[in-house]
């Protein structure tokens, strides 16, 4: 499985992922306010999907700080992804998008080509394209497992499986 994430790793950049350098930024910004803007959401979620990016503009800015704010207090990746769905323009994959920037080494983006590759590799189970909480949970475990297995982190795993994907999928991918 190392070499598996070493090649796809060298080929995420060549995707239309999520740029790593910017997740970092984001996460650099949230450390050190203790919370995110919706400015700030905002940018997380275009980097993430620029069609639905407009919805995070719905949110009222106190919403906003409350709700990053507590995701720093809150233990469990399902309660974390559960509060930052309850913002508007936030779904699994791009909430996961504010875990993998706070903390990659816990966190990766999750989205239809990491399940698709995860499902691939034996996993899981049966193709998703709309995922909850309860999905984000079921894919970051066997993302950490195959960390602790090749010395990755999360967040590179989970670009790696981006990357395989965008690689092998035949036709669109809806």
């Amino acid at each position: 499985m190392e070499e598996f994430v070493a090649d796809n790793l060298s080929s995420y950049a060549e995707t239309q992922g999520v740029l790593p350098e910017r997740l970092e930024s984001f996460g650099e910004t949230y450390r050190e306010q203790g919370y995110l803007t919706r400015d700030q959401l905002y940018d997380v979620a275009y980097e993430s999907s620029t069609r639905s990016a407009y919805h995070v503009e719905s949110n009222p800015e106190p919403r906003c700080r409350e709700v990053t704010a507590n995701v720093l207090r809150v233990e469990g990746d399902f309660s974390k992804i559960q509060l930052l769905t309850g913002l508007s323009g936030f779904k699994a994959p791009t909430a996961s998008c504010v875990l993998a920037a706070l903390d990659g080494d816990r966190h990766a983006v999750v989205d239809t080509r990491v399940w698709a590759s995860l499902e691939r590799t034996g996993y899981l189970d049966g193709r998703k394209e709309s995922f909850d909480a309860a999905d984000y949970v079921e894919m970051i475990e066997p993302i950490r497992e195959i960390a602790d297995e090749t010395g990755y982190t999360p967040v590179e795993v989970g670009y790696a499986l981006f990357a395989h994907d965008d690689r092998v999928r035949e036709g669109s991918l809806h």
